[in-house]
């Protein structure tokens, strides 16, 4: 019995294990090329850090699941909301997070600095427009990891003049919790619960253990690693077909 009040126990059990289902458990060497790939970068890296191409490819493909994991938090803290009831839903496109009954639209960031100066303009442009057209609106920009927890008017620059709404506002995760579920604390009461929801779900789900066959191909493209990461990369430039290492 998790008992957090604004959110069943079946619902938040339910999220959760959509969440590990959406975890990435594997990647191969297609994959693992999809994000380009520097062979002179992982050179340095392997030489000054004093690893072996082993290491150094396994620590890459970490970073590349890793990136693909934190999309799938994404998806956890935007789709908790469908389930508290009360007019939240999850549009399939437009805002993250939006109340239509309370005239509440939700853009969602996991960091507070993972909007470059261009993305924040066209946020807040989106939610000048909604207020314009909504007098009854208010927007908010709600950041999981802010600096600090707050619910302040969002102020940013416009061609080069600041730019400030009341009902454009930038809010902590916890404060937005607040707002929503009207449970003081709930998103601490959600942090405190999720390692036990998590081991739960890991007793049905079985867990998964990573499985990586980049090393192995690379082998087959050559004996030398190092060899096969510059002919993924530059096999098709100039004298590279007589191309060895040392």
């Amino acid at each position: 019995m998790y008992n957090l009040g604004f959110i069943s126990d079946k619902d938040i059990y339910k999220h959760v294990k959509e969440t590990v289902e959406q975890y990435r458990y594997s990647i191969s060497l297609s994959e693992f090329c999809q994000n380009i790939v520097d062979p002179i970068k992982l050179t340095f890296d392997s030489k000054i850090y004093g690893k072996n191409f082993n290491e150094i490819i396994e620590s890459e493909c970490i970073r590349q699941i890793d990136k693909t994991n934190s999309n799938k938090i994404g998806y956890f803290h935007q789709n908790i909301f469908k389930y508290f009831g009360n007019g939240w839903s999850v549009p399939k496109s437009g805002y993250d997070v939006v109340n239509l009954e309370k005239n509440i639209f939700v853009e969602l960031k996991n960091k507070h600095n993972t909007m470059n100066s261009s993305s924040a303009q066209k946020t807040y442009m989106t939610m000048q427009n909604t207020i314009l057209r909504n007098d009854k609106a208010t927007c908010y920009l709600v950041e999981v990891i802010a600096k600090k927890s707050q619910d302040i008017v969002w102020v940013t620059s416009l061609n080069g003049s600041q730019f400030s709404h009341e009902k454009i506002r930038r809010i902590s995760i916890d404060k937005f919790y607040d707002i929503v579920t009207g449970v003081p604390n709930s998103f601490r009461l959600l942090c405190e619960k999720l390692p036990i929801i998590l081991d739960d779900v890991l007793v049905e789900f079985g867990g998964g253990k990573i499985i990586n066959t980049v090393y192995d191909e690379l082998e087959v493209i050559s004996p030398s690693i190092l060899k096969s990461l510059f002919l993924l990369s530059f096999s098709r430039y100039e004298g590279f077909d007589n191309f060895e290492i040392g």
